[in-house]
């Protein structure tokens, strides 16, 4: 297989952006939206969790006293 010239390789490059389908203005602010969504309870879900690790290290640790 030949190695396509720069000139060439550029408009296949041209021919491919073209059947890309890039998502409207709505579509990125929802999904950008969900993505928040998703860190905010993701950010809640590790606070609990660490606060609940935290109790039970301490609470063991404790009984050793």
């Amino acid at each position: 297989m030949a190695k396509p010239n720069p000139v060439e390789f550029m408009q296949q490059v041209r021919q491919e952006a073209n059947k890309v389908t890039w998502p409207t203005r709505k579509e990125v602010g929802i999904s950008s939206l969900m993505v928040v969504i998703f860190m905010i309870v993701s950010a809640i879900f590790f606070f609990v969790a660490d606060s609940v690790i935290r109790w039970g290290v301490q609470a063991l640790l404790s009984l050793g006293s």
